[in-house]
């Protein structure tokens, strides 16, 4: 875990994230391409919508989309997104119960067969709700741009750059991009 590694001084980014797997991908859904900000609103509109809480898999999927797209604020994709994800919930392909029992390239894969969830929100998964300790995600802009930063680099550098600078932070790697966010004073989610 994240914690049992040393982030004194770091902000907590997880502050007001969901505690639970299911309300974790809902809102990395809801949230993606959008300013925090923006995340958070419609993650909370779409919350409203069922009297406070994260809607069960069922309630999505007997959800008139459209309703659901304009109540919440959602793009159409990601209306299928959310869709997609309570189905794989229900028939038990997605079983969000293992995951924490997982390796970090199983949980990925279990989360990229899902429509919506790509590589970067699988590894944003990993670290922010999981807490693995070596998670690299190579594709982050944030990350890319501290990386251009730090080692003076006339470019962004792209992910087999990034993974090989990266490779001497093995085994907390996750613990260094807690600081390259940090030295670009933004947060991941």
């Amino acid at each position: 875990m994240i914690d049992s590694i040393g982030t004194d001084g770091l902000e907590d980014f997880r502050a007001g994230l969901p505690s639970n797997s299911y309300a974790t991908l809902i809102r990395a859904i809801a949230g993606q391409q959008l300013s925090n900000a923006a995340a958070a609103a419609i993650y909370n509109r779409l919350r409203a919508r069922y009297g406070g809480r994260v809607p069960a898999p069922a309630e999505i999927l007997a959800e008139d989309p459209e309703e659901l797209r304009v109540a919440a604020g959602l793009s159409n994709a990601k209306v299928r997104y959310l869709r997609s994800l309570a189905e794989h919930v229900l028939d038990g392909s997605l079983d969000l119960d293992s995951l924490d029992d997982l390796p970090d390239e199983d949980v990925i894969a279990a989360l990229v067969a899902v429509k919506g969830i790509g590589l970067w929100s699988a590894q944003m998964f990993l670290i922010v709700h999981l807490q693995r300790p070596n998670v690299l995600p190579v594709g982050d802009l944030g990350i890319r741009k501290a990386i251009m930063t730090l080692c003076g680099l006339p470019a962004l550098p792209g992910p087999a750059e990034v993974t090989e600078i990266g490779e001497p932070w093995r085994p907390y790697r996750t613990l260094a991009c807690l600081f390259l966010w940090r030295s670009l004073h933004a947060t991941p989610i």
